[in-house]
């Protein structure tokens, strides 16, 4: 799976399914998954990177039931048809983003809407063609691009969703919520059972470069810590030259853990965690 990695304060921001990663003022993009890790220096018990080996139990499920059509999702709003025990809906590996509903923020009420091609494919594809963003995402081009990008994921198991950011109703960001530890990514850091990754852009020049970015980007993480009880951290992995970007998961609460390289950049390994969140 292959994702650009978020960016904020750029203000774009990435993450997930695509083998390209990529940060600006406009977005982080999606990450590649081929490198070694620096390993991160904070100690502390509640927040020390340790490997765990066990695989997570859904991704036994997914093993265990490979061939299996899910069940059907509702992408805007509308209600999900109810798992059975081997058959999973689409998105039960991130709890239902469709249902996670608006917050309110200091910008205004936000909510994260999955994507439906059909009704979002010419504002992401315009935003994908934007300079500023297409340095990081590498998806400008025709329609076709974009098109195939966002149906990678929809045709998926359900451990990335392309969602769009409304916020006051207007749709102005696009975003990549996945399970990084079902990632390539999990290659590349002591990934944990749960942990949910972020891709972000910010799809209006306007709303670059003010501060929008992180106060996004700390929505959105507590949203998932919210709505995702087994998760106890939100992970990105800006590109290391994208330096609003970087700046931008800070000022978000995010806690620089490491280096890693990864097959299209040098990335820096972004971590929110439950234990923090009310000191960062």
């Amino acid at each position: 799976m292959s994702a650009t990695d978020a960016h904020a304060d750029a203000d774009s921001v990435p993450s997930a399914p695509t083998e390209t990663d990529a940060d600006a003022d406009a977005g982080n993009g999606p990450h590649s998954s081929e490198g070694s890790a620096t390993p991160a220096t904070d100690r502390a018990t509640d927040t020390e990177d340790t490997l765990d080996l066990r695989l997570p139990a859904e991704l036994l499920t997914l093993l265990e039931t490979e061939g299996t059509d899910a069940s059907a999702y509702a992408s805007c709003g509308g209600s999900a048809t109810p798992p059975t025990e081997r058959t999973p809906t689409r998105d039960d590996l991130l709890d239902h983003i469709a249902h996670w509903g608006p917050v309110t923020t200091p910008a205004g009420v936000f909510q994260l809407v999955p994507v439906r091609v059909e009704r979002d494919l010419p504002l992401v594809c315009r935003w994908m063609n934007d300079p500023a963003v297409t340095a990081f995402w590498e998806l400008a081009g025709p329609q076709n691009v974009t098109a195939n990008h966002l149906q990678s994921q929809l045709a998926g198991d359900g451990r990335s969703v392309p969602c769009l950011g409304v916020l006051e109703g207007t749709p102005m960001s696009y975003w990549e919520i996945y399970r990084a530890d079902l990632d390539p990514l999990a290659r590349h850091y002591p990934a944990r059972p749960h942990d949910t990754g972020i891709h972000l852009l910010i799809g209006a020049v306007p709303d670059r470069g003010r501060g929008l970015g992180s106060t996004l980007l700390r929505a959105v993480a507590d949203l998932a810590l919210d709505k995702r009880p087994a998760c106890a951290r939100v992970v990105a992995e800006p590109d290391l030259r994208n330096i609003p970007s970087v700046t931008a998961f800070l000022s978000a609460g995010f806690r620089f853990s490491a280096e890693i390289d990864l097959p299209a950049k040098r990335a820096a390994l972004m971590v929110r965690d439950r234990s923090l969140r009310d000191l960062l």
